[in-house]
């Protein structure tokens, strides 16, 4: 797994709360980061935030899905921007889960866990 995130905060209790749930975490605090560790191991799951410094998570994700090396990394984007359109935005990027800061931590376990149990769709 990696977690992408510029808030340190936010970083240290989704890499705390992942690893407890048994994942190995990978951590990236901006887009450019999130794209080399991506390419160096793809992970089964990025969380990816959205505004970050460098490139986008929309960026990353577009670059991702543009990719069929990366078609199995599933993207949950995970961000303050809630608006109807947003979410579109992101899910039409390819991401397979919108997930709207602030977020119980265990929302995005849950999220984590059903996206892992079943494979990913790469027509999305």
């Amino acid at each position: 797994m990696l977690i992408a995130d510029d808030d340190p905060n936010i970083l240290r209790a989704l890499s705390f709360i992942m690893s407890r749930e048994g994942h190995d975490v990978r951590t990236a605090t901006d887009g450019n980061q999130a794209l080399a560790a991506v390419a160096e191991a793809p992970p089964d799951v990025l969380l990816l935030d959205v505004m970050m410094p460098g490139s986008s998570g929309y960026d990353v994700c577009r670059t991702l899905r543009a990719s069929p090396a990366y078609e199995s990394v599933r993207v949950v984007m995970l961000t303050a921007r809630g608006r109807d359109t947003d979410q579109q935005a992101g899910l039409g990027l390819g991401a397979d889960a919108y997930v709207v800061k602030p977020f119980a931590i265990s929302d995005v376990v849950d999220c984590v866990a059903s996206m892992l149990a079943r494979p990913r769709d790469p027509a999305k």
